[in-house]
């Protein structure tokens, strides 16, 4: 006896096909008017619930045809794909982000083998970075058509959280810079206090980025390539009158990762007993002096960049509204309504 199948056909307005569920009793639109193609889409949505394995196993013949790798590519491949297309700093974090010991859940999963079981799993293994890389690396896969769909879809996924950053203090930066015996990374720490910009691009600043006739600096900023100049104050533009006139003002900072030299500040920092502070907090700390001396909020954004966090959260505040009380605007109708 042939098992009753669960779809069947039906005709609704527009002359459109729509498949009726006979389990859900709902309806799925066939996006046809051609009865003939209607019921082809139809016996394949029977044939996928009575015949899952035989489906999925005629899907990679399919997928086979027209992509040889789908049968062996896994996840490994499209981090190294990822890192391949990457340059400078993006790579070595991406270089970092791979050898993420979550990820070995699946480095060597065929891709179309997915389940999002499998992915929550590496969520949950791992750390704040493993979400945020792991969404990348999901999307590149479906850009590249890799994937025939998404595993988790784009709401499921589970929020990022990062942890709040704060701004460095002017007490805290004092201490640090008694407390640093290296002339390079004290000038870097004054730098970063002044110019706001990014570890990075201070530690690749050079002799000819100074313009001493109109006290500016200049440099393009590596994360964006977008070039920045920034007008000197007397106290900063002193600190490069004792640097080198020309070449790269800081030779051992600008050879060491960047990881070396957050990794060397936090030595510092605990070592002085001061806690939730990080080079970027530099940043924070810029933002926060300007926005509170009344410095324009496009200048800030030209300094820092315009999708700079530090610039967002500082200048924020001046978009809050101080809403009133409901029971003050109820009094006052009641004292209009009651007149003289």
């Amino acid at each position: 006896m042939n098992m009753k199948s669960r779809y069947r056909l039906f005709l609704r307005r527009k002359s459109v096909y729509y498949a009726f569920d006979n389990t859900t009793k709902t309806f799925t639109s066939l996006k046809t008017k051609d009865k003939t193609e209607a019921a082809r889409l139809l016996m394949a949505l029977n044939e996928a619930g009575q015949q899952p394995a035989m489906n999925l196993s005629l899907a990679r013949v399919y997928l086979r045809h027209s992509d040889p790798m789908i049968s062996v590519r896994t996840w490994q491949h499209v981090l190294d794909e990822i890192i391949g297309i990457k340059s400078g700093p993006t790579q070595v974090r991406w270089k970092s982000a791979a050898r993420d010991k979550a990820f070995d859940l699946i480095r060597h999963r065929i891709l179309i083998e997915t389940q999002a079981e499998h992915l929550l799993a590496v969520l949950r293994a791992g750390k704040v970075s493993t979400n945020a890389f792991l969404r990348k690396i999901h999307n590149f896969a479906l850009d590249m058509n890799w994937l025939p769909a998404m595993v988790i879809p784009r709401r499921q996924w589970p929020a990022i959280h990062y942890k709040e950053k704060r701004a460095i203090t002017f007490e805290e930066h004092q201490k640090i810079l008694a407390a640093e015996v290296n002339p390079e990374r004290k000038i870097l720490y004054q730098l970063c206090w002044h110019l706001g910009a990014s570890q990075g691009d201070i530690a690749s600043l050079k002799g000819e980025d100074v313009d001493w006739t109109n006290s500016t600096v200049s440099f393009v900023r590596k994360k964006t390539s977008v070039p920045v100049l920034v007008h000197l104050g007397g106290e900063a533009l002193n600190l490069f009158k004792d640097l080198p006139a020309e070449g790269v003002l800081l030779p051992y900072l600008s050879g060491v990762r960047a990881g070396d030299r957050a990794t060397e500040f936090k030595s510092r920092c605990r070592q002085l007993g001061i806690e939730g502070v990080t080079l970027h907090s530099y940043r924070y700390a810029w933002a926060e002096r300007a926005k509170t001396v009344g410095y324009p909020e496009r200048f800030a954004q030209e300094a820092l960049g315009h999708n700079s966090k530090a610039v967002h959260r500082a200048y924020a505040k001046r978009a809050l509204m101080k809403i009133p009380s409901l029971e003050d605007y109820e009094q006052r109708a009641a004292d209009k309504s009651e007149g003289p």
